[in-house]
């Protein structure tokens, strides 16, 4: 049996649990801050925490042993997770943590789609299922009725 640690269900779980403490603590946070600047914030401490993980774990690599293709993927990804963070805390700055994350969680349904589309990955009838079941649940629970 594989140990927990190294398990990617451990792991989702941990990442599922530090977004909703995240949408908490910054509807918390952003009450009397401009948003950008809330996002500014948590962008620092999250270098900060990367830093010292990287040096504790000694995982730094040279910059020289990243390919062009992951520079450039991984631009992109941090210009997409840049604008999800500044849309996030705009809309926690706005609405209710509540309905503002299930809202951003669609972001599992288009995951879906777009690793279909664009990665060939091939997802099952009970897995489309799931997909579609995971956006109703998002709309209802984002519903002020």
């Amino acid at each position: 049996m594989k140990p927990i640690l190294l398990s990617w269900q451990f792991w989702a779980l941990a990442s599922a649990a530090f977004a909703a403490l995240t949408a908490i603590f910054a509807k918390i946070g952003v009450e009397n801050v401009g948003s950008d600047f809330a996002t500014f914030i948590r962008t620092i401490v999250i270098l900060a925490v990367l830093a010292a993980i990287l040096a504790v774990t000694r995982q730094f690599q040279a910059l020289s042993s990243i390919s062009g293709r992951s520079y450039t993927f991984l631009i992109l990804s941090g210009m997409a997770t840049g604008g999800s963070w500044i849309c996030y805390f705009r809309a926690l700055k706005l609405g209710d943590a509540a309905r503002v994350a299930p809202i951003d969680k669609l972001s599992v349904v288009l995951v879906a789609i777009f690793g279909v589309i664009f990665l060939g990955e091939h997802l099952s009838l009970p897995n489309w299922a799931g997909v579609a079941l995971i956006a109703a649940g998002a709309v209802l629970v984002a519903y002020k009725g």
